[in-house]
């Protein structure tokens, strides 16, 4: 009987270094994103259906340079691009000690989402760098779970600090988060990359123009993750929950709990049934937060989302990542993360105007209606370019 060759080892050091490193910059970034809602109708009096622009003001600056910094991480080294990106990042927080208007707010996120875009780039580029190629979905989903697991725990801790302390003491958390992911970047030990000839610039090198289709498909269920940050805290109060945080916590258990099957799923080549099947938990689990009102279903649709996409997000990812040459591993991730961002913004700033105009109730129906859409989309379109085009 032939013997199983072993696995080469995952958790490395520098491996686990670049998961902390993500983990603080998202979670810093992530405490901002239900309490900007709360302090500019709250306290500077904006209306309901204005907080999608200053929430997707970010979302813009990513989507215009989230292409170019793809390229330079292909380009140039791929730490010193995470290191300077990230320095600048936590540097763009001292601008929100000083806005008084939504005009400021929105030019002081918009700065953010620049140095946002860079830095998640060359972290997400740099994880794949030092994950084994045999391991990869495997590695992709935990380092996925690192920054889903912020995006889930950030909002909760944010609401509390928020309410207790103030909206600056939350940007001192916040800072004081960033500074601690600069010395994990600062240890981590980039393998060395044979030098890459600067070729003529051209549109690929900014876009994975094979993935066109899963660009698009992608932004549906994206929208759908967009409402979830800025507006659940509100939704909670208003249907009176009485700790609306709750809900990312049973947000991120669900994110984990995904991790713990779904890669290995993906890298035994079940990609395409483990997307099919997030995209429907999703679907009904907005379905259920949408219609019914209380702390069970509340909780549970939070952990059902967090199901979802800790299965969605990774396995998407590697789809880009399966159809990209080895030198374009940063134009493959630019071109994920830019589905993703866009999504997230027309989820922001529609969001705002619909819960606003209409209800909650009927933005989370919408949300369901298009994570439906995306199966359809996927299994006609998306999975018949991919096994076209895939490379590995």
């Amino acid at each position: 009987m032939g013997q199983d060759k072993p696995q080469p080892a995952l958790w490395t050091h520098r491996f686990l270094n670049v998961c902390v490193a993500n983990f603080l910059m998202a979670c810093s970034f992530n405490l901002l994103m239900p309490s900007i809602p709360l302090y500019i109708t709250e306290q500077l009096d904006v209306p309901q259906t204005q907080t999608g622009i200053v929430l997707a003001s970010y979302g813009l600056a990513i989507l215009i340079f989230r292409p170019f910094s793809g390229f330079m991480v292909d380009v140039y080294p791929r730490k010193t691009m995470l290191l300077v990106s990230f320095v600048a990042y936590v540097a763009i927080f001292t601008g929100y000690f000083f806005v008084a208007t939504v005009t400021l707010f929105v030019v002081v996120r918009f700065f953010h989402g620049i140095a946002w875009g860079a830095s998640s780039v060359s972290s997400s580029t740099l994880a794949i760098d030092v994950t084994p190629s045999e391991r990869r979905a495997e590695g992709i989903g935990y380092y996925g779970t690192f920054m889903n697991v912020a995006m889930a725990v950030g909002p909760f801790i944010a609401i509390h600090i928020y309410q207790t302390a103030g909206f600056r003491t939350l940007l001192c958390c916040a800072m004081g988060m960033g500074v601690l992911g600069i010395v994990a970047v600062a240890l981590i030990h980039a393998p060395r990359r044979p030098k890459v000839a600067r070729n003529k610039v051209s549109l690929d090198r900014f876009f994975l123009l094979p993935a066109w289709p899963i660009f698009l498909n992608q932004l549906l269920p994206c929208f759908a993750w967009g409402t979830i940050g800025p507006f659940v805290a509100q939704y909670g109060k208003q249907i009176q929950v009485p700790n609306a945080g709750i809900f990312f916590l049973f947000w991120a258990g669900g994110l984990i709990l995904s991790r713990t099957f779904s890669g290995r799923l993906v890298d035994r080549g079940f990609i395409h049934q483990v997307n099919v099947a997030a995209m429907g938990i999703v679907a009904v689990a907005f379905y259920c937060f949408a219609v019914y009102h209380n702390i069970y279903a509340f909780c549970a649709s939070g952990l059902f989302i967090g199901i979802g996409f800790g299965m969605m997000l990774p396995a998407l990812q590697t789809l880009y990542i399966d159809m990209a040459e080895h030198k374009q591993r940063g134009t493959a991730n630019s071109t994920y993360l830019v589905s993703f961002d866009l999504g997230l913004a027309l989820g922001m700033l529609i969001g705002g105007y619909v819960s606003g105009t209409w209800s909650f109730e009927v933005l989370f129906l919408i949300a369901a209606a298009l994570c439906a859409a995306s199966i359809v989309a996927y299994w006609a379109v998306s999975r018949p370019v991919f096994e076209r085009k895939r490379v590995r």
